[in-house]
C-alpha cells in the first residue's frame, strides 16, 4: 500500500492566523469534500482541490457536519447552532441546543438527523417541526448509526458508550473505563454477519463490540501520535501509514465512492491523499493466489476449480507460489505453506516454516526449500530457517523474476534486467549464466518446455523469441504486453496485447481471438488470463493447430497437441491420416482414443503382412483404401485379396464390383453374405439376399419369423403359380400374422380353391364366397353350414333355417338356438331369451316333421313335449320382462296392473317347480307384494309376503320386507273385486291369483291373456264335432249365420248346458247348426301344432291375434307396439297398422 497526496489547502483568517479543521466530509457521492474552518464552511471540488464556495452562518466555530441524504450537509458549532443545507448550499432549517454542539449523524435508511451536545441529544425528522430532546450523564464526544438504521451509538467523556434505539431510548450501556470515547463508528463491510461497532478512546486503545455489547478480541493498543492517520481493516489490523501532521488532526473522512480520504487538522490544512494497493498475487502453472480483504490468501486451482482461503489475520505485503508452496510476506515474518493432498482432492494448506524477518524488498519468490528476496539489483537467498545462504549483486535493477524449476536445492531462476539483459541463475551456484542481451528493458520473459527457446517482452511492447543454443531470433511481434510459453507442448506459444491473444505454434499463427487482460499462464488448451485483479481461464481450441501439423505430415507432433483435448471427430480425423501415410503407431493411438475396431483390424491385418516379410507398398495402401471405402484407389492388382478383404469388412458392394469386373462367381459371395447377415440377426437383409440368388426357400423362411409381409408378397408376385409348396408356404405365414389380404393373392394365384372360401368365410365376405359357389357347384356344402350359422347369429333364423336345410343340418339351427337363448339369459336379456325359445319351439316342430315325415308329426310325442316346453318357456320369459324391469331399473313404463298381471302369469308357472334358470321367485313375489299392496289388494299381498318370508333374501332387503309384512297385516284381508279375474264361460268371479293353474275354478276354462298388459280377454274356446272335418269347420264358421235364430242364444244355451256338468275340463262341442250361427269376425283360430278356436264373447274390447306367434293382444295395445316398434312384442314379426 502506498499514499498519494492529491491536494491540500492552508485555511488563515485576515490577519493570517490559521483556522483549525475541526471536520471534514464528502458529499454528493464525493465529488466535493465540505471543511469546517472556524467559523465558516468551505465548500472543494474533491478531485481538483478548487474552493468552490465558501458558507458563512454560523456566529462561533464550527464543530461538526454530516453528509445528508439527498446531497445536502448538516453543520453544528460552538453558537450551540444546528443548521441543515440543501444540496445547492442553501440553509432550509435552523434549530438551536442549550450546549455546544458536539456530534452530528444521520441514520441511512430513514434520514433521521441526531445531534449531540455535552448535556443531550435530539432526532431531527425532516416531517415534524418539533426536536425532541434527550439528557444525557455525561457529554456526548461522538455519535454514529448502525448500517440498518435501526440503532445509534453515542461515546461519552466518562468513557461509557450508549447504545440506543431510533427513538432514543438506551438498549446497551458499555463502560470501558475512565478515558473519554473520541471516536467510534459502525462497520460499513457489506460481508459480516452481524453489526460490530468499533471505538477509540484517549487512552490510546481500539476496541470492537457486537450490538450486545460482548467485546470482540482484545483491546488492540495503537501507540501513535494524535497526528499520525493510519488505515485499518474491519478486524482492527494496521494496514499502513497515509500522512503525517504537524498539528492535531482533527478529522479524517473516507470518500464514499473512490480509495480518497480527506483529512483536516488543527494547523489549518486540508489535505485529500489517495490510498492505491498493489496487486499482491502469486502464479505457478494452474495455480493462482491472490490477496483478499488485505488479510487473506485465497488459491485457486485454475483446471480442477478447487479453491482454499488462508486467514493471516496480518496485513499481506507480498504471495509467491511455487509446485505445492506458497510464500506470504507479512510486516514482520514470512510464513511458507505447504499443499497437503487429501483422498478427496480438496485443496489445504498448512504451515510450513515461518521465517521471523522484516524483509523489504521489490519481489518475492519461493523455491522448494528456499526464498528469494528482490530488492532492486540484490537478489538474497532465505532458507526455511531464515538463514542467509546466497546474494548477487547486478549492475542492473532486476525488473522480472520466475523460478523455472529444478531438483530441490537446485531450481533455475529466470531474470529479466532493466538493462536488457536475461540471465539465469541456479539457486545452488553463485554465478549468472547470460542467455540473451536485448536493446531494452525487459518486462516479461519464459522459457519453453524443452529449454530450447526464449522469448521475452521489453518495455516496448515487443515480443522476441530466441533460440537458445545460436542465439538467433526465430520471431518478433509488436503490441505484446505478455507472454507464456505451453507448460505442455513445446513450441506453443500464447502473446496478449492491444485487446487480442494469440496463440502461435512453430513460427505460424494458429489462433487469434479478443482477450481483455494478460495472459500469464498456458497450460494444455487453456490460456490463464488476468484482469483488473480477476483471474479468468480460457479454452482454446486446437483442432487448427493440430490441422497444421497433420498437413506437414508431422503426425507425432500433432499427436501430442490432439492430447491436450480435441473433438472426437479430429481424433479420427487424425486418426485416419495417418493410416493413409501408413504411420500405423499414431494411427493405432488414435482409434483407440474414438473405439474404431474397425481399423484397428486393419492395421493388425497390414502389420502381419509386415512381419510376413511383405514389403509391397501399393498392397498395404490397398489395404487401407479398401477399409476406408475408397475402392478406385485400391491399386495392388489382387482381385482375389480384393474380394476377400470386402467380404471380411461386410463392403459387398465393392466385393461384388471387383468380382463382376474380374470374371469372379458373385454368387458365392452373395450366398457368404447372407449367412453372415443371417448369423448376425440382420434377418431381413439375409432374405433379401437369399431372394437375389434364387434361394426363395429360405427367404420365404426368414420373412416369415420377421414378419415382413410387405417383402412376402413382392416374392409371391414373381413365383410361377406352379411353386404351389412354396406358395402354400407363404399362405400360412399370411395366415398366421393375420394378413388375409395377401393370403387371398397367394391363393388365387396357387389354385387352391378350398383354402381360398375358407378364408373368405372366416372374413364373413359372403358375396366372394357365393361368386366361388357359382362357378364351382361342389363347394356348396361348405357354404351354406357357415352361412346359415352367420345369419343365425344375426337374428335372421328364416333365412338361417334355408340355409341349414340346403346344408342339410337342421339340427344346427337348434343347436345355435339354444346358444343364444342360454347366452341371453345369463345377460339377463329376458325378452330376447323369450324370441328364442318361441324359435326353438317353431323350429323343433320343423325338426321333427324332417326326421319322422309330415304324416307322422302329430303322433311323434317327444316332439311335441319339446315344442310345449320351449313355448311355455318363452311366454314365461317374456313375462318376466317386467318384473325384472321394475326391480333392477330406476323407473318403468309398465303400469300396475300389467306387472301384477305378470307376476301371477309368472308365479303360476314357477311356483311348484324347483327352478327356472333365470327367473327368481324372490322378484316376483316381491313385485307381486309391492304392487298388490299398491292396488289394495292386502290379501294376495300377505300371501306373496309370506311366500318370501320362507326365503333367504339379500340382507340388504330383508329389513324393507318385515317392515312390509306387518305393515300388510293392519290391512282387510281382501282383494279388491275389479282385480279379480271372470270366467267369460261360466262368468265365475275367481281368486285374484291360483296358485294350481291359470283357469276358472269353477268351469276349468283355462284362461287366455293379452301378451302386453297380461289381462284376462273375454274369448271361449269350442271345438267342433268330432264328425267335423277342419275344412268343413272352416267352411261352416265362414258362411253367413241364418237370420232366424240367433248364435248368441245357441252359444248360451250350450254353455248353460256344460256348466251344470261335473268332472274335468272339456271345450265346448259345436254341432254344424252352431258353427254354422258363428259371426266369422268373432271366430280366432289358432294353430299351434292343431288348430284351437276361440270365439269373442260380446265386449267392448277389440282383439288382435298375431297370425305368426298365434298371441292375443287387445287392438290399442298392439297399435301402439307395432308405432313403437314396428313388430308384434312377442315374436318380432314385422307389422303395420293396416296389415
Amino acid at each position: 500500500m502506498k499514499t498519494l497526496q492529491t491536494w491540500t489547502d492552508r485555511v488563515q483568517d485576515a490577519n493570517g492566523v490559521a483556522q483549525p479543521i475541526y471536520d471534514v466530509i464528502f458529499i454528493q457521492d464525493g465529488s466535493k469534500v465540505v471543511a469546517a474552518a472556524g467559523s465558516e464552511l468551505l465548500i472543494y471540488n474533491a478531485m481538483e482541490g478548487n474552493l468552490i464556495k465558501a458558507l458563512k452562518a454560523h456566529k462561533d466555530s464550527v464543530i461538526c457536519l454530516s453528509p445528508l441524504l439527498g446531497g445536502g450537509f448538516a453543520s453544528g458549532g460552538a453558537d450551540k447552532q444546528v443548521i441543515i443545507w440543501s444540496n445547492v448550499f442553501q440553509g432550509i432549517l435552523k434549530y438551536s441546543h442549550a450546549d455546544t454542539i458536539q456530534s452530528i449523524s444521520q441514520n441511512p435508511v430513514t434520514g433521521v438527523v441526531l445531534t449531540c451536545t455535552g448535556s443531550d441529544f435530539g432526532l431531527w425528522t425532516p416531517d415534524i417541526k418539533a426536536v425532541p430532546k434527550t439528557k444525557v450523564p455525561s457529554k456526548i464526544c461522538c455519535s454514529s448509526w448502525s448500517p440498518d438504521g435501526q440503532q445509534f451509538a453515542i461515546g461519552l467523556y466518562n468513557g461509557h458508550i450508549s447504545i440506543r434505539s431510533v427513538t432514543g431510548e438506551e438498549q446497551v450501556r458499555i463502560e470501558r473505563g475512565t478515558s473519554p470515547i473520541w471516536s467510534l463508528a459502525w462497520s460499513q463491510a457489506p460481508d459480516l454477519e452481524s453489526n460490530i461497532l468499533a471505538v477509540a478512546d484517549w487512552s490510546q486503545k481500539l476496541s470492537f463490540f457486537q450490538l450486545s455489547g460482548r467485546q470482540l478480541g482484545k483491546d488492540r493498543y495503537l501507540g501513535f501520535d494524535p497526528t499520525s492517520v493510519n488505515l485499518w481493516t474491519a478486524d482492527g489490523i494496521q494496514v499502513g501509514l497515509i500522512c503525517k501532521k504537524d498539528g492535531w488532526i482533527w478529522s479524517c473522512k473516507a470518500s464514499p465512492t473512490a480509495p480518497y480520504i480527506a483529512v483536516g487538522s488543527a494547523d489549518g490544512t486540508i489535505s485529500l491523499y489517495q490510498v492505491v494497493f498493489n496487486t499482491v498475487h502469486g502464479f505457478y502453472e494452474d495455480k493462482y493466489a491472490y490477496r483478499q480483504n488485505l488479510t487473506d490468501v485465497v488459491i485457486q486451482n485454475l483446471t480442477t476449480s478447487h479453491c482454499a482461503r488462508i486467514k493471516c489475520r496480518d496485513y499481506i505485503k507480498k504471495i509467491a507460489l511455487y509446485k505445492d508452496c506458497l510464500a506470504v510476506q507479512i510486516p514482520d515474518r514470512v510464513i511458507v505453506y505447504e499443499l497437503f493432498h487429501d483422498e478427496q482432492g480438496d485443496m489445504h494448506y498448512r504451515i510450513k516454516e515461518k521465517i521471523h524477518k522484516n524483509f523489504e524488498c521489490n519481489m518475492l519468490v519461493v523455491a522448494s526449500q528456499n526464498i528469494l528476496i528482490c530488492n532492486e539489483n540484490k537478489l538474497q537467498q532465505y532458507s526455511m530457517d531464515g538463514e542467509q545462504e546466497h546474494e548477487w549483486f547486478f549492475e542492473s535493477p532486476i525488473k522480472f523474476i520466475k523460478v523455472l524449476g529444478g531438483p530441490k536445492r537446485k531450481e533455475g531462476v529466470l531474470l529479466g534486467m532493466k538493462s536488457g539483459e536475461v540471465l539465469k541463475i541456479f539457486i545452488n551456484n553463485p554465478f549468472p549464466i547470460n542467455l540473451i542481451k536485448h536493446s531494452f528493458p525487459i518486462s516479461c520473459a519464459d522459457i519453453n518446455l524443452t529449454k530450447k527457446k526464449l522469448a521475452v517482452v521489453d518495455e516496448q511492447n515487443t515480443c522476441i523469441v530466441y533460440d537458445l543454443a545460436t542465439k538467433d531470433l526465430l520471431f518478433q511481434d509488436q503490441n505484446v504486453t505478455s507472454l507464456a510459453w505451453n507448460a505442455e507442448l513445446e513450441d506453443s506459444l500464447c502473446l496478449s496485447g492491444n485487446g487480442e491473444l494469440q496463440i502461435k505454434v512453430n513460427s505460424f499463427l494458429s489462433h487469434q481471438q479478443r482477450l481483455d487482460g494478460l495472459a500469464i499462464g498456458f497450460k494444455g488448451a487453456k490460456v490463464f488470463s488476468l484482469n483488473n485483479n480477476t483471474m479468468s481461464t480460457i479454452d482454446i481450441p486446437l483442432s487448427i493447430q493440430m490441422n497444421r501439423f497433420i498437413d506437414d505430415a508431422d503426425f507425432q507432433a500433432a499427436f501430442k497437441i490432439a492430447c491436450l483435448g480435441v473433438p472426437e471427430s479430429d481424433w479420427k480425423k487424425l486418426a485416419m491420416q495417418a493410416m493413409e501415410k501408413l504411420d500405423l503407431d499414431i494411427a493405432k493411438k488414435s482409434f483407440i482414443r474414438v473405439k474404431e475396431y474397425k481399423y484397428l483390424e486393419a492395421i493388425r491385418v497390414i502389420e502381419k503382412m509386415k512381419q510376413e516379410g511383405r514389403k509391397e507398398t501399393d498392397l498395404f495402401l490397398a489395404e487401407v483404401a479398401a477399409y476406408f471405402e475408397n475402392y478406385h484407389e485400391v491399386k495392388s492388382g489382387n482381385p482375389q485379396r480384393a474380394i476377400e478383404m470386402f467380404t471380411q469388412l461386410n463392403m459387398w458392394e465393392n466385393a461384388t464390383q471387383i468380382a463382376e469386373e474380374s470374371n469372379e462367381n458373385t454368387q458365392d459371395i452373395l450366398k457368404r453374405k447372407a449367412q453372415i447377415q443371417e448369423d448376425r440377426n440382420d434377418t431381413l437383409a439375409a432374405a433379401m439376399t437369399y431372394e437375389q440368388v434364387g434361394d426363395y426357400a429360405h427367404a420365404i423362411e426368414l420373412l416369415g419369423v420377421g414378419g415382413w409381409t410387405d417383402k412376402l408378397i413382392e416374392i409371391v408376385r414373381k413365383l410361377p403359380g406352379s411353386e404351389t409348396d412354396l406358395l402354400n408356404k407363404c399362405v400360412e405365414i399370411f395366415k398366421k400374422k393375420n394378413n388375409t389380404a395377401y393370403a387371398i393373392e397367394t391363393l388365387k394365384k396357387s389354385g387352391d380353391i378350398l383354402s381360398l372360401l375358407g378364408i373368405y368365410i372366416s372374413l364373413q365376405q359372403w358375396e366372394e364366397v357365393f361368386k366361388i359357389g357359382e362357378t364351382n357347384p361342389e363347394f356348396s356344402e361348405q357354404i351354406y353350414l357357415p352361412y346359415g350359422n352367420w345369419l343365425a347369429m344375426n337374428d335372421r333364423f328364416e333365412e338361417a333355417q334355408i340355409y341349414y336345410t340346403k346344408a342339410g343340418r337342421a339340427d344346427e339351427a337348434i343347436r345355435v338356438l339354444k346358444l343364444l337363448s342360454d347366452n341371453a339369459i345369463l345377460q339377463h336379456r329376458y325378452k330376447d331369451a323369450a324370441y328364442y325359445f318361441w324359435s326353438l319351439s317353431k323350429e323343433s316342430l320343423n325338426f321333427n316333421s324332417k326326421r319322422f315325415g309330415v304324416a307322422q308329426r302329430d303322433f311323434n310325442i317327444n316332439s311335441v313335449k319339446n315344442w310345449r316346453t320351449y313355448y311355455d318357456l318363452a311366454e314365461v320369459y317374456y313375462a318376466y320382462t317386467q318384473i325384472y324391469s321394475y326391480i333392477e331399473d330406476p323407473f318403468t313404463f309398465s303400469s300396475p296392473e300389467s306387472l301384477l298381471n305378470s307376476s301371477k302369469f309368472v308365479l303360476s308357472y314357477i311356483l311348484n317347480k324347483p327352478s327356472v334358470p333365470g327367473i327368481s321367485k324372490i322378484y316376483t313375489l316381491y313385485c307381486m307384494a309391492k304392487i298388490s299392496f299398491k292396488l289394495g289388494c292386502y290379501k294376495l299381498c300377505r300371501f306373496a309376503f309370506e311366500k318370501l318370508m320362507a326365503m333367504k333374501l339379500p340382507l340388504t332387503w330383508q329389513e324393507t320386507v318385515d317392515l312390509a309384512a306387518l305393515s300388510v297385516r293392519a290391512m282387510p284381508l281382501t282383494d279388491k273385486v275389479e282385480y279379480q279375474p271372470i270366467c267369460y264361460n261360466c262368468s265365475t268371479t275367481n281368486p285374484i291369483f291360483n296358485s294350481k293353474s291359470n283357469s276358472c275354478t269353477t268351469c276349468k276354462e283355462p284362461f287366455v291373456y293379452s301378451f302386453y298388459s297380461f289381462d284376462n280377454l273375454p274369448l271361449t274356446r269350442f271345438v267342433p264335432h268330432p264328425d267335423i272335418t277342419e275344412e268343413e269347420c272352416l267352411k261352416y264358421i265362414q258362411m253367413d249365420p241364418p237370420i232366424s235364430k240367433r248364435d248368441e242364444d245357441l252359444f248360451n244355451s250350450h254353455l248353460l248346458a256344460m256348466s251344470q256338468e261335473d268332472g274335468e275340463y272339456k271345450p265346448i262341442v259345436f254341432s254344424k247348426e252352431q258353427l254354422i250361427s258363428l259371426d266369422p269376425q268373432e271366430v280366432f283360430i289358432r294353430n299351434l301344432g292343431q288348430k284351437e278356436y276361440y270365439r269373442l264373447r260380446p265386449s267392448d274390447i277389440h282383439i288382435i291375434m298375431c297370425d305368426l306367434c298365434q298371441h292375443f293382444f287387445v287392438e290399442d295395445e298392439w297399435n301402439y307396439q307395432l308405432l313403437l316398434e314396428g313388430q308384434c312384442p312377442f315374436c318380432r314379426a314385422k307389422k303395420d297398422i293396416a296389415g
